[in-house]
């Protein structure tokens, strides 16, 4: 039986087969799940079921999906929103996320990129931002105003350039964060000195952060980047 403490997630999505498949996928992670077949249904789901990620497909019956996000934040959802759609061209994809999607995923899909991007948005959806001063992440803290990092009551002591890099890595937590996104947010480098900078200031605070956590909170995506994992895998996944 569903536990009222695990995360919703609800899927409003018109084809039966497809939102059961996503569903079987969001159970799989451990959450509960709502299910909503059109726009207005789905729109008072999030209403009345305060969900942690809402999957989304464009074309439902009432409307777009798209073009419901603005209603959708106006009636004070919080969740982060994944679009599913057959509408994948790069416009499509461009248009949604400049429309309030944090993600945008196109069918037909792959089962193991969806269960990703949830496990992703899920994560990203237990920071907590308080007074524009803390973010915090389980028993991972970062304070802005103070510069300071925190697991449980543990001080980790960290240099301004690496200071910089966990607020960037917090901010896009559960994301692969490139290394020239880093150069450019960290260094404000718009060219790639050809240097193993990042990689040695990421090494130096991922074992800062590993010794105070008791467990790695940056990942390598091999070829890719980085990935910032502050709280232990939501179970199932």
């Amino acid at each position: 039986m569903p536990d009222p403490a695990d995360p919703l997630i609800l899927i409003i999505e018109d084809d039966a087969e497809t939102a059961a498949a996503v569903a079987a996928i969001a159970r799989g992670l451990g959450t509960r799940v709502a299910l909503a077949a059109t726009l207005a249904e789905g729109l008072a789901a999030a209403r009345a079921g305060d969900p942690a990620v809402i999957v989304l497909d464009r074309m439902l019956p009432g409307g777009d999906g798209i073009a419901a996000l603005a209603a959708l934040r106006a009636g004070g959802s919080t969740a982060l929103v994944l679009v599913l759609s057959a509408l994948g061209r790069a416009a499509n994809r461009v248009e949604g996320l400049e429309r309030g999607a944090d993600d945008y995923l196109a069918k037909p899909f792959e089962p193991d990129e969806l269960r990703a991007r949830l496990r992703a948005l899920l994560r990203r959806g237990q920071m907590q931002v308080l007074d524009n001063d803390l973010i915090a992440f389980g028993d991972v803290e970062i304070r802005l105003k103070a510069r300071t990092v925190h697991v449980g009551t543990r001080h980790v002591p960290v240099s301004p350039r690496e200071f910089a890099l966990v607020v960037h890595f917090a901010r896009h937590a559960g994301q692969v964060v490139t290394r020239m996104q880093l150069l450019e947010t960290v260094w404000n480098l718009h060219f790639d000195p050809q240097t193993n900078v990042v990689d040695v200031h990421v090494g130096r605070l991922r074992r800062k952060l590993e010794q105070a956590a008791g467990r790695p909170l940056i990942l390598t995506a091999r070829g890719e980047g980085y990935v910032f994992f502050p709280v232990p895998a939501v179970e199932g996944a």
